[in-house]
């Protein structure tokens, strides 16, 4: 007398089997389509993006190069404040992240190099920490103070916004607040390639290996090297924090394309699986289905 009310179970259990399939096949695809959709608007943003690092990258090379050219050839005290080697006590890092993430192991790889840089040179030294983007401050304040934070910086991305934060760090500095500065951020190389970048904001690097003699001195100089240096050094400075920005922000986008494109491949053979399971089991219900049927009939027959 049960044999009917288990042959009711079995089915409703194939159903449910069916219908749980079939839901998890609608949401990948739902995903698919966020993921996909989220993939061609990083790729749209990385083209603007890495044409501006691009073509950014020599004018900032060519004016770093024309001041330590100039700097060579004057005293150490010559660059002013900015210059000022001090013994290091504080140090205070500028980390460059995102606000967004599902962008793979991009803010990932900045916290970890922030933890490895406090670790390796500043172990002795109090560390504070400038944070530039939500993700890294959210995940670095656990562990260190932050100072400041400026994540608004993503929605007007502009020289005169970033200038403004140069000038607080250089304020800082000069201050005495802070007797060295560095900054930490992904630099872009491709879009699947995002390199961790440490570099010394201030004090202003001495140029290594430089031989004053190879500058060409029959330039003639107007105003004096002296008031160029000094005047070329907060350009510098605002140039090379605004470049680091832009690398990472080209970096970001990049890195999410990356991201999204590996996200959609794989809901792609994860929904083409369960596919092959649903119809598997669609088919072994129907089956069964029929083999009750004939089995019914027969029992009919005797």
């Amino acid at each position: 007398m049960s044999f009917p009310r288990n042959r009711e179970f079995q089915n409703y259990k194939r159903m449910a089997n069916l219908k749980e399939i079939r839901n998890r096949i609608t949401s990948i695809k739902s995903t698919m389509q966020i993921t996909s959709a989220m993939k061609m608007v990083s790729a749209a943003k990385l083209k603007k993006a890495q044409d501006a690092i691009t073509a950014m990258r020599p004018y900032s090379s060519k004016l770093t190069e024309l001041l330590q050219n100039l700097s060579a050839t004057l005293d150490s005290d010559a660059g002013g404040v900015y210059s000022t080697q001090r013994e290091v006590s504080k140090v205070l890092l500028v980390v460059i992240t995102s606000n967004r993430g599902l962008c793979g192991g991009f803010n990932s790889s900045i916290t970890k190099e922030v933890i490895k840089t406090v670790k390796d040179k500043y172990n002795n030294v109090e560390v504070d920490l400038f944070a530039i983007g939500k993700k890294g401050g959210d995940v670095l304040s656990k562990q260190f103070n932050i100072v400041a934070t400026r994540n608004d910086i993503f929605d007007d991305l502009t020289f005169d916004n970033v200038a403004a934060i140069a000038e607080n760090l250089m304020s800082m500095y000069a201050e005495g607040t802070y007797d060295k500065i560095e900054v930490l951020y992904n630099q872009f190389k491709n879009a699947a390639t995002q390199i961790p970048q440490v570099e010394q904001f201030l004090p202003i690097k001495p140029v290594e290996g430089s031989d004053s003699t190879e500058v060409n001195s029959d330039y003639i100089f107007e105003p004096s090297k002296e008031e160029i240096v000094l005047a070329l050094i907060p350009k510098s400075l605002k140039t090379q924090l605004y470049k680091s920005i832009r690398d990472s922000f080209a970096s970001e986008h990049g890195a999410r394309m990356t991201a999204m494109h590996k996200a959609t491949d794989n809901a792609t053979d994860l929904r083409d699986d369960l596919l092959l399971t649903y119809n598997k089991a669609r088919q072994a219900a129907i089956t069964n289905e029929i083999l009750e049927i004939v089995g019914g009939a027969e029992a009919l027959k005797n």
